[in-house]
């Protein structure tokens, strides 16, 4: 699996969650077939959407992009 989110238990503390709710995919702008393809576990039971966890979801996506990207070959001489 690749990343996890952070789950708020109901003493305050945090714990380590299964999945992404799906209201914190939309809020990236990605849909669940998108997040199956990138390794992004999702908890369909899970309604609540936490800041926290949308700015992990943001960076691993930019470093995603940019991991992408790559330069062109030229072609060989001769």
């Amino acid at each position: 699996m690749g990343i996890r989110p952070v789950v708020q238990k109901k003493d305050g503390r945090t714990k380590n969650g299964k999945g992404f709710s799906r209201g914190e995919l939309r809020e990236v702008g990605i849909d669940s077939k998108q997040a199956l393809r990138l390794a992004i576990a999702i908890d369909l039971r899970r309604r609540t959407k936490h800041e926290e966890n949308i700015r992990t979801l943001k960076q691993h996506l930019q470093g995603f992009k940019s991991s992408k990207t790559r330069k062109k070959r030229q072609k060989r001489a001769g």
